[in-house]
């Protein structure tokens, strides 16, 4: 028989494969080795392929599309309910199968390997930053043990420590002025690092239309505009900006029944660093409204009736839909844009 849906469990050296046809029949149970994955694919008629967004899975998702087959990636939480025995490479791979061909199964989108070296920036330049931060708590933590308080801040470390370090009446042994002079050494080039990641983020941003076209949105600069390109592309994977602004957690928790809406906080899912993002640049689009927006536009009404915190991840979920509408369009932000519905009304 033809096999029809194939589902692969990822893994580092061997791979299970799950094949069906099309009754839904099991014709094909497979180990692979890594080596044999390109060669048992390409001599294989195109078919429906099931892979877990996990690691790997995007490079894998291009590779078998290369041989004509039409692969959907999946989040792992959407394919745990169709495991029906214990956890093993063969269920996991059963799962993927059965949970790749419902009609109502969220898929994530692919990444090209543009997308993937951008991101890989992003996320190196992140790891750079919790480095600083740590460093920078560390030192604080140091010297306060010494009964040298420094304020909040590296900007406060790096301007301070010269004098600290040539201060002869604080009384730091000389072994703890060494250690201060390696450890403010190593912060500075952890932020060296931070800013020429920038920067090369910045040059991406300004060569990419699609980023560059988002950054002209409030509370969307280059680093918020870059990752979101990186990660969702043209955002064809989403029916509505509503479900983007979902999938980066910006919408509410439900716990309804019987008819009774209950709504909580923000669901915090999909992707964290997208989402602090947004929140931040709509914190720093807040700052500047509170004296300058006008009264009577939707973010000052807004922070008049909610608190800052409300009101920064409500302009978030905002900016998500707006960004989802300018991707899938291919157009560019108006500020005084007014949707055809409203002015029907008008």
């Amino acid at each position: 028989m033809k096999i029809t849906t194939i589902g692969i469990d990822l893994a580092k050296a061997v791979f299970q494969v799950h094949g069906v046809d099309v009754h839904g029949k099991t014709v094909l149970r497979k180990q692979l080795r890594r080596s044999e994955m390109a060669k048992f694919f390409a001599n294989l008629e195109p078919c429906l392929i099931g892979i877990e967004a996990c690691g790997s899975s995007h490079y894998w998702a291009r590779k078998l599309s290369e041989f004509g087959h039409t692969v959907k990636l999946m989040s792992p939480q959407f394919v745990k309910p169709y495991v029906k025995t214990n956890k093993h490479d063969m269920a996991d791979a059963e799962a993927i199968c059965e949970a790749v061909s419902r009609p109502n199964m969220r898929f994530v989108p692919i990444k090209n390997i543009e997308q993937q070296a951008i991101l890989s920036v992003h996320r190196a330049r992140q790891g750079f930053v919790k480095a600083r931060t740590a460093q920078s708590n560390q030192i604080r933590g140091l010297l306060s043990e010494f009964g040298i308080v420094m304020p909040q801040g590296i900007h406060s470390i790096m301007k301070r420590m010269p004098e600290i370090l040539e201060d002869s009446e604080n009384n730091l042994p000389g072994v703890m002025r060494k250690l201060l002079e390696r450890l403010t050494e190593n912060l500075k080039e952890i932020d060296r690092q931070v800013v020429e990641l920038e920067r090369q983020i910045q040059l991406w941003h300004r060569e990419n239309e699609a980023s560059s076209k988002l950054a002209e949105i409030p509370g969307i600069g280059p680093l918020t505009a870059s990752a979101i390109v990186a990660t969702v592309g043209r955002a064809k994977e989403f029916k509505s900006g509503r479900q983007l602004a979902a999938w980066m957690g910006l919408v509410p928790r439900q716990h309804s029944s019987g008819g009774k809406q209950n709504l909580l906080g923000i669901s915090k899912r999909g992707d964290t660093y997208l989402r602090t993002l947004l929140i931040h640049g709509a914190r720093a689009v807040i700052r500047f409204a509170e004296n300058k927006a006008k009264p009577e536009s939707w973010l000052r009404k807004l922070m008049t009736r909610r608190n800052k915190n409300v009101a920064a991840v409500a302009l978030a979920n905002k900016n998500a839909r707006i960004v989802w509408a300018l991707l899938t369009n291919n157009q560019t932000f108006h500020p005084d844009y007014t949707p055809a519905t409203i002015v029907a009304k008008m």
